[in-house]
């Protein structure tokens, strides 16, 4: 299949051979041609295929297709994305009885090869992790009970529905999908092959911030009017890296993916892709999905998408390569008159506060901030003593061996329905930034209506911007997004400028990686 051999996965990492991949794939992904042969392979037309150039393998299914695991069975498991929370995922399933880290996946070889010997090291005897450059190679093993997803935004929600497609179980990292269409076909595929889909969202598996929300969302507090989150953590430039020939150990067709992406450059790999908007979400979808999610869970029950959503940022003092913002103020308006707020502020000063957290206001002027309950008008905070709420006990690691186990996707803390609800949120707020328009930096650019409450909120950042971080209004300009509508239903743009916003609920894919509609899935 090219310089680098023939792709088979070996247990060694000095034996491991990389496949190469020409710009028209020759592996494809996973899709319906065969029903009847849903989980078990048929090698033999495998081969058939491979030997006259078409190497298709298909894989369908029903609901039936998610292999349930016995309580006495080991699970196995691959890991996709070997970097960051990559390591944190092979620790967390090692630390889980009876499962397996089957295999590891990375384009990179250097990356796939540290953690192939580190695995072998820490094995201290037989050892059967399998290694691969491509997911799809993965993905053809029977015997693969589950796939845990720590790679680029930009990849979650393809392998999400692949890995469903082929009947095995999905932990992914935050966000699920990196834009609004790709996570309503993770729902459908959820839904279709009846795996269990567990996001990366740790805080689901919180008993205390789950049993406030119950607390809250049964009037203990009085109504909830504005559910607010903050990603608020210092970050640097990334300055500029130039258009290069992507180094030898990484393969790049793979990396880069479902993403249109022309040229490398090395602020793409292996983090700084989280700035660029065809592979990631900025901070707002990036740490902020955690306080996103525990924003938008709070909400009534019935709450699913925003009917409008709009932001108000920029990217000041670094003047570098990166496109999402390090400063943003967002707001989602929900049908029952519910709001979702949002604050990201990455720029470092002295006297900087660092706020990854949530706070919660009440229609009668009461608010919840840091584990206290202010009453209106008091100044004197009452420790919350709240009863512990219901999740799937384990943590979030536990909770999904939990789930695979019993085969019973609800059971997973952070479901597929959660994950979709709370990614659209962050997607809506930034797709509102990237329409907007810039007007001078000054404390009268936000355009809230008759929102008090959004235009107090914005305040208090401007003023930490102006004042504290020091960006002077002469020569600074924010980006102020227009009022995007939403229809919950339809998951589209409603309203003038409806055209322009739905452009961006899905991204254009490379051939070979598309993400498949519903009626494809």
């Amino acid at each position: 299949m090219g310089a680098h051999g023939k792709g088979n996965p070996v247990a060694e990492a000095k034996l491991i051979e990389y496949p190469s991949f020409n710009p028209v794939q020759k592996l494809t992904p996973f899709n319906k041609q065969t029903p009847n042969n849903m989980i078990h392979t048929n090698r033999r037309r495998f081969l058939q295929q491979t030997a006259a150039g078409a190497a298709v393998f298909a894989i369908g299914g029903t609901r039936s297709s998610a292999k349930v695991i016995g309580a006495n069975d080991r699970l196995r498991i691959a890991v996709a994305g070997l970097n960051g929370r990559g390591k944190s995922h092979m620790g967390g399933w090692a630390s889980q009885p009876n499962v397996e880290i089957a295999a590891v996946i990375d384009p990179d070889r250097n990356v796939l090869e540290r953690t192939l010997k580190m695995l072998k090291d820490k094995a201290k005897g037989e050892f059967t992790t399998k290694g691969y450059t491509d997911v799809r190679k993965a993905l053809e093993d029977p015997n693969l009970d589950a796939i845990s997803v720590a790679t680029p935004n930009h990849w979650h929600s393809l392998i999400t529905i692949w890995a469903a497609q082929a009947g095995k179980h999905v932990y992914v990292e935050k966000p699920m999908s990196h834009d609004v269409a790709e996570g309503r076909i993770c729902v459908e595929a959820q839904k279709r092959y009846g795996v269990v889909i567990q996001h990366g969202t740790q805080s689901r598996s919180s008993a205390s911030i789950a049993g406030l929300h119950e607390a809250i969302q049964a009037g203990k507090f009085g109504k909830l009017k504005v559910s607010y989150g903050y990603c608020c953590k210092p970050r640097g430039s990334i300055g500029f890296k130039e258009a290069s020939a992507p180094p030898a150990n990484l393969d790049w067709n793979i990396w880069r993916g479902p993403a249109k992406i022309d040229q490398f450059h090395s602020n793409y790999v292996h983090y700084n892709w989280h700035w660029f908007w065809k592979t990631g979400n900025g901070d707002l979808n990036n740490q902020g999905t955690h306080q996103l999610d525990i924003a938008r869970w709070a909400l009534d029950k019935d709450q699913t998408h925003p009917v409008r959503a709009m932001a108000i940022g920029g990217r000041f003092q670094w003047g570098d390569q990166g496109e999402t913002p390090n400063t943003m103020f967002g707001i989602g308006e929900y049908p029952n008159g519910q709001y979702a707020f949002f604050n990201v502020r990455n720029v470092n000063y002295q006297g900087y506060e660092r706020q990854v957290e949530n706070e919660y206001y009440f229609e009668d002027g009461g608010k919840i901030i840091r584990g206290k309950y202010y009453a209106k008008g008091s100044d004197e905070g009452e420790k919350l003593n709240i009863e512990p709420g219901k999740v799937t006990p384990g943590g979030n690691w536990g909770a999904f061996i939990t789930a695979c186990r019993e085969g019973k996707p609800e059971l997973a803390n952070g479901n597929v329905h959660d994950a979709h609800y709370g990614c659209v949120l962050g997607h809506l707020m930034n797709n509102s930034y990237r329409l907007g328009k810039k007007v001078p930096f000054n404390k009268k650019a936000g355009r809230f209506g008759d929102n008090k409450d959004a235009a107090e909120h914005f305040l208090k950042l401007h003023d930490i911007m102006a004042n504290g971080v020091g960006v002077p209004e002469d020569g600074n300009e924010y980006v102020v997004g227009p009022w995007l509508d939403f229809d919950p239903a339809t998951e589209r743009h409603t309203g003038s400028l409806a055209k322009k916003a739905n452009v961006l609920l899905k991204d254009p894919n490379n051939r070979g990686f598309e993400i498949p509609s519903v009626n494809q899935v």
